[in-house]
């Protein structure tokens, strides 16, 4: 069977109209603007940096400075990439048109592999805050209305999907310049009822590097993986009004959008905290960071950002996941079935996407000490992998595009090729990082060999389509 590349969405204005692959142009620009602002601040933001703060200190802030960069650059290069040829598959289709079908085979699955176990992932922890609130709910029917309402609107048209990203975007960034504002003027000291706390906590008990240049690789490591979500922005790109300038804006916006929610919420937090206060790990650095300010009922004001974080991700993820599912079929690289579409929709690879991530909540609970770690493990590096193949085929694609549509490079990556390598190094050294420490050793085996099994699997099929050919 002969292989045909993914076709590339039309540039058009009418909601109605669809691109050559069924998909819909139902984006409009400020959805994929809220998408790309409420992209960076997931859950992982506001609870998981609590465990990078306890090991790192208030050295965190370079932790996630120095990963910020990398992400910086990422983007940008996937920017470039998605602003020439914008389709759902995003990094996918690059990978493919670039270093070979295995490639965007091992990159896609691999993906949506990781999207529909962190579905579930979202899931369990937005039924977990459920029921501190109503304890005599069960977890698993919490879960299950999450699952079915995210479905359903994942099946409808891409504007509900958007409407949903819009509103939890909104709010999420109305939160995070809140408590930005807050710890500001608390920070200047001219908060009511708070004095300013100066450097004290920022040099005081163990100093800056209170665990040393080790407590600042495990913040690093930590805080390289709460970045993950960017990605989806450019894949909704492909369904918008105006991709190719969408997916400019939303890379442009990158850096301050970096800067501002998770290095500058981190500068905030353990100047006003003691890096080494229980409540960070225990309450989450947010919560414990407005309790310290006696700010009244700050446990649940969080807990409701959290729930929107979470929720957000979960409709988030089953979009991507489906429209990286519809992609590859499209590209002959899945079963045919879950290709189809419907009212612009892939509603196959919706429901398959669904059912995987509900499943994984399932295996959290018949079988939580060895098939549900194993998932977790095997996820653990996958969104380095991912970044891995942006830069190498962003490599090859810029000096392909350079030789044969130069203007097709609306966005273009900085100091062509050198960042791209210090991006590329940057990612060895990470890879290198894991390897040394124990706690994310196994998390590496596992997606290394995951990834492995796919590229296989990708070469096969790519040497038996061109035997067929």
């Amino acid at each position: 069977m002969s292989r045909t590349t993914a076709p590339e969405p039309v540039d058009r204005k009418d909601d109605a109209a669809t691109s050559s692959n069924g998909l819909s142009h139902g984006l409009k620009q400020r959805h994929l603007s809220m998408i790309a602002l409420g992209g960076v601040i997931g859950a992982g933001l506001f609870v998981g940096s609590g465990a990078g703060i306890a090991v790192a200190g208030p050295s965190i802030v370079i932790a996630y400075a120095l990963s910020g960069i990398l992400v910086m650059l990422v983007m940008r290069m996937l920017g470039e990439m998605s602003a020439a040829n914008p389709a759902s598959g995003s990094f996918s289709v690059h990978a493919e048109r670039a270093l070979g079908p295995w490639a965007g085979f091992t990159a896609g699955w691999a993906f949506w592999f990781l999207l529909c176990v962190a579905v579930g992932l979202e899931g369990i922890g937005a039924a977990k805050i459920m029921t501190g609130w109503f304890p005599d709910s069960p977890e698993w029917a919490w879960v299950a209305l999450f699952m079915l309402v995210f479905c359903a609107t994942n099946l409808a048209a891409v504007k509900n999907f958007g409407e949903f990203e819009f509103w939890f975007a909104a709010l999420k960034v109305g939160a995070i310049v809140l408590f930005l504002g807050i710890g500001v003027l608390a920070i200047a000291g001219v908060l009511p009822g708070t004095d300013s706390p100066g450097t004290a906590n920022l040099t005081g008990d163990g100093g800056f590097f209170p665990n040393g240049s080790e407590g600042l690789i495990v913040g690093l490591l930590a805080s390289v993986f709460a970045y993950g979500g960017l990605e989806t922005v450019t894949i909704a790109a492909a369904e918008s009004e105006h991709p190719v300038q969408g997916v400019a804006k939303a890379v442009r916006t990158a850096m301050w959008r970096i800067a501002l929610f998770y290095i500058g919420s981190m500068a905030v937090i353990v100047t006003l905290v003691p890096w080494d206060d229980k409540t960070v790990v225990e309450k989450g650095p947010y919560v414990a960071t407005l309790d310290h300010l006696g700010i009244p009922a700050a446990g649940q004001i969080m807990n409701v950002v959290v729930l929107v974080a979470l929720l957000s991700a979960m409709n988030a993820n089953i979009y991507g996941a489906s429209r990286m599912a519809g992609s590859l079929v499209a590209r002959g690289q899945g079963p045919k079935a879950l290709g189809r579409t419907f009212g612009g929709v892939p509603r196959p690879a919706v429901l398959v996407s669904s059912v995987f991530g509900f499943g994984c909540v399932l295996l959290s609970y018949w079988r939580p000490d060895d098939i549900f770690v194993w998932l977790l493990n095997t996820i653990g590096a996958i969104i380095l992998v991912v970044w891995f193949f942006i830069a190498a085929s962003q490599l090859i694609l810029r000096r392909r595009t350079e030789r044969e549509a130069p203007e097709k490079l609306v966005v273009r990556m900085w100091a062509f090729p050198v960042l791209t390598w210090v991006a590329l190094a940057g990612m060895a050294a990470i890879f290198v990082l894991m390897a040394r420490e124990e706690g994310t050793r196994t998390q590496l085996y596992g997606t290394g060999a995951l990834t492995l099994v796919l590229a296989v699997i990708g070469f096969v099929r790519q040497k038996a389509a061109a035997r067929a050919s």
